[in-house]
């Protein structure tokens, strides 16, 4: 992989986690973006500015200071938008099909514990994660809400399988469950799959296998129903750090896992049935990565840190076919 620097989206901030959150529209051509302040920006795919809109706490006697957006997805269809707060709630945005549009509340789901990550895989249902170790369904045309399962670990991370219809969920304790809506034939189990060393904050589902991170300085890969395939040990390396984030590209063939002042890219070889370990990427100063955000065409990655600058970073990645694609990476 070849990185070469763009433009920037954000100057730098002053302080720390300026932003919060951000996802990619599956049609491609919105980027959203939620700052500390608790305002979604919206992006068009050139990285320029076109909209904003301002989130809304649960009971407004208490304030804007009251909650942060922990996580939000687009919807199937690109037009909506559902925020999970720290206050309990998610509320769902309709921003309409154009920039500009009207911006309005067209669902909000109360909770009994804080939203820690969401995932939209369906057409009216959404899935999200929770500080209690809930994971629940949320049906958008019914605006009513159900438990798919309860853990007692707390919900750190959200990931799905590439066709949508699997997800896992990372816990506190190390756990990692799975669940399908369809196992599309494959025959695979569902509920506890794994109990990681340490709580899987960095956790891809690849085409092949399961790869997980936290912060042990670790990267392993787990076979279809849970055993241990291959370790990448990075405790020996004075300059690594605790893995923060990871995501997978839309072809399920490629991670990136996400720690401090560098990416890590590994990609699958379908000949050996291994992870590869592309060179990393080192980018001084870039402090410790927060979130990933893969596009969803697989052309674009972005990333941000704790504090929030953005820089976008031409990528090239050699694909099976010898052809060059390019890659946005905001970091």
């Amino acid at each position: 992989m070849q990185l070469k620097h763009l433009k920037t989206l954000l100057t730098p901030q002053e302080g720390a986690a300026k932003v919060t959150c951000m996802t990619w529209a599956p049609n491609n051509t919105k980027f959203a973006v939620c700052t500390v302040d608790r305002v979604v920006l919206l992006y068009d795919e050139q990285g320029e500015r076109r909209d904003k809109f301002s989130t809304k706490p649960l009971d407004s006697k208490y304030g804007k200071q009251s909650y942060v957006v922990n996580d939000m997805v687009f919807s199937p269809d690109s037009t909506k938008i559902a925020i999970g707060q720290s206050d309990n709630i998610i509320f769902v945005y309709r921003i309409g099909e154009e920039w500009g549009d009207k911006k309005a509340i067209c669902n909000k789901f109360v909770q009994t514990s804080a939203v820690t990550c969401l995932l939209w895989p369906a057409e009216h249902a959404f899935v999200y994660g929770l500080v209690d170790g809930k994971v629940r369904l949320a049906n958008t045309q019914t605006n009513k809400s159900s438990t798919i399962y309860g853990t007692e670990s707390c919900v750190v991370s959200l990931t799905s399988n590439v066709s949508g219809k699997g997800i896992l969920s990372g816990h506190a304790d190390g756990t990692v469950v799975r669940y399908f809506f369809d196992d599309e034939g494959s025959g695979e189990s569902q509920g506890k799959l794994l109990t990681h060393p340490c709580p899987p904050y960095a956790l891809a589902w690849g085409a092949n296998s399961i790869v997980v991170g936290g912060c042990d300085k670790k990267v392993v890969a787990y076979g279809r129903e849970g055993p241990i395939l291959q370790t990448f040990d990075y405790t020996r390396d004075q300059t690594e750090r605790e893995f923060t984030v990871a995501s997978t590209s839309p072809s399920g063939q490629s991670v990136v896992f996400g720690s401090y002042d560098r990416l890590r890219v590994f990609n699958w070889a379908p000949r050996r049935g291994v992870w590869d370990e592309a060179k990393p990427k080192e980018i001084p100063n870039l402090y410790t990565i927060t979130s990933l955000a893969w596009k969803k065409d697989g052309s674009r990655l972005c990333a941000v840190n704790t504090l929030s600058p953005y820089f976008n970073i031409e990528c090239h990645l050699k694909t099976n076919a010898n052809a060059w694609r390019r890659l946005f990476l905001a970091s």
